[in-house]
Parts: C-alpha cells; sequence; structure tokens
C-alpha cells in the first residue's frame, strides 16, 4: 500500500504506466476500485492509497467499490451478510 502523499507526480505516473500500481483506495473508507473510477477521482489526495495487486487491499480490509466492480461489491456483500 503507497499513499498518494508520499508520491511525487512523476513517479506516480511511471508507476501507473508501467502497470505497477493497478487499484486506488480511500484510506479513511476502506474501499478500493478501479483507477478510472469516478468516485476514486473526486477523493481527497491525503486519503488516497495504491495498491499493486486487488490481493493487497483486502488483506489491508478494503473492500471493492460498488460504483466500478459492482460483481465484486456484490459478492463481498453476500460474504458479509452470510458470515
Amino acid at each position: 500500500m503507497m499513499y498518494h502523499s508520499t508520491i511525487q507526480p512523476h513517479e506516480l505516473r511511471k508507476l501507473i504506466r508501467s502497470g505497477h500500481l493497478k487499484f486506488a483506495g480511500n484510506a479513511a473508507l476502506k474501499i478500493y476500485g478501479r483507477l478510472d473510477c469516478s468516485s476514486g477521482k473526486r477523493m481527497k489526495r491525503a486519503n488516497r492509497v495504491f495498491f499493486d495487486m486487488e490481493q493487497n487491499a483486502i488483506s489491508n480490509g478494503f473492500r471493492p467499490c460498488g460504483r466500478c466492480m459492482p460483481d465484486d461489491y456484490r459478492r463481498w456483500k453476500s460474504e458479509q451478510e452470510t458470515g
């Protein structure tokens, strides 16, 4: 997990273009999603974190975004209700 506030803009662009960062999350809300998510683009920089793999987001206690990852969110929601 990498905090947006600790990455220089040129480093961030390089990591995204190279495919090293694939997901972004909101550290305050514990939600992660795709980099092109409209909800994610509106969050405060201080709350934004980046992940290289979806599993890293999940292992850090984040849940999928309902807007950009609806199938994953429904699966997560179902697991929460049954488990």
